[in-house]
Parts: structure tokens; sequence; C-alpha cells
């Protein structure tokens, strides 16, 4: 699938994105050459595999469920945030 200027136009409208004129035949080249990527991939014959499928022996490995003594990973965070109140970030709207 080749990527063309309607189609940039939507994408950078959906992830509030802007590129640069310059730049925009760079990117269509390799968003067409990704989708290429994933065709491919759609070729390969997987009707054999179960959907459990891993590469690795034994499956993934797991940690074990402790938690944590002190819970302060949300106070460094957020005192890098420029606004937050009760422990959550304060963001613009993005509702249109």
């Amino acid at each position: 699938m080749q990527i063309d200027d309607t189609v940039l136009a939507k994408l950078e409208k959906l992830s509030h994105l802007r590129i640069d004129e310059n730049k925009k035949e760079e990117v269509k080249a390799q968003l067409s050459g990704i989708l290429n990527y994933i065709d491919n991939l759609n070729e390969l014959d997987t009707e054999e595999l179960s959907s459990s499928f891993s590469t690795l022996n034994g499956g993934t490995p797991l940690r074990e469920d402790t938690p944590r003594e002190t819970d302060d990973i949300a106070k460094n965070i957020l005192k890098y945030a420029p606004q937050s109140e009760d422990d959550f970030f304060i963001v613009p709207a993005i509702i249109e």
C-alpha cells in the first residue's frame, strides 16, 4: 500500500502532529515501507501454529508479584508535572 497526501494529512490530524513540507515525501516513503513489510508478514503460513506459540522455551518468564513497601512513585512522577491535583495529572481538554 502506498501512502498518499490524503492519507498522510489524515494521519497528521489524528496524531496531532505536523510534518514539515520538506519531510513529507520521506515520511510517506517510510510509512509505505512499513505497510509493505506488514504485507510480507501476512504471507506467512501460521495455520500449523497454536495461538499460544512462543519462541521462548517454557513460555514467558514471570516475576514474583510482591507489593512495594513505599508508595512514593506517584509523588515522584507528579512532582515533574506542570499541573497535578490529588495524585492526578491535570491536562487540557482534548475532546473536540
